[in-house]
């Protein structure tokens, strides 16, 4: 008995399955519940930041107005820090509303750090190093930055507030 052939019409009928579904996979998905892909709302606050126009990435953060994200909180945060006209209370509030949504909020924990550097708290700014050195599993950037900054906050001598900027 000689089962080649039905071998091989097996495999072609394999084959040709395998084929379909793989084109039926990289066709894209017309399903009515299916989710849209995920927009970051946050874009165009990024953007304005990114290109130093600390007033924009407000009024687009304003647009947002996602008070209960964390990090809506920390880009608010950091925009009033950057200002041209910095408001550094206003920075601390979102900073701390940030880390009260995500106490270990990376960004928020870097920026309100180099905050109270400027703001010449460097206790605080160290318990902030400290926090993200538990936040971090391996030694993240935001760690390093706001380790490097302390460095040359203590290097400087530690200038009066506002005179320093990490």
């Amino acid at each position: 008995m000689n089962t080649t052939p039905s071998i091989r019409a097996f495999s072609r009928h394999a084959l040709a399955s395998l084929a379909a579904l793989l084109l039926a996979a990289a066709q894209p998905s017309l399903a009515v519940d299916s989710d849209p892909p995920a927009k970051d709302k946050l874009a165009a606050a990024r953007a304005e930041i990114q290109a130093g126009r600390w007033a924009a990435a407000i009024q687009a953060l304003k647009q947002v107005n996602d008070t209960s994200s964390a990090d809506w909180n920390n880009l608010m945060g950091y925009s009033h820090r950057k200002a041209k006209s910095p408001d550094y209370a206003a920075a601390e509030r979102y900073y701390d509303d940030a880390l009260r949504i995500d106490p270990q909020h990376r960004g928020a924990l870097e920026y309100s750090g180099e905050l109270y550097l400027m703001l010449g708290e460097l206790p605080k700014a160290e318990a902030r190093l400290a926090a993200l050195d538990k936040a971090c599993l391996l030694p993240c950037a935001e760690y390093t930055e706001l380790k490097n900054a302390i460095a040359r906050y203590k290097a400087s001598g530690g200038k009066s507030a506002g005179s320093w900027a990490p």
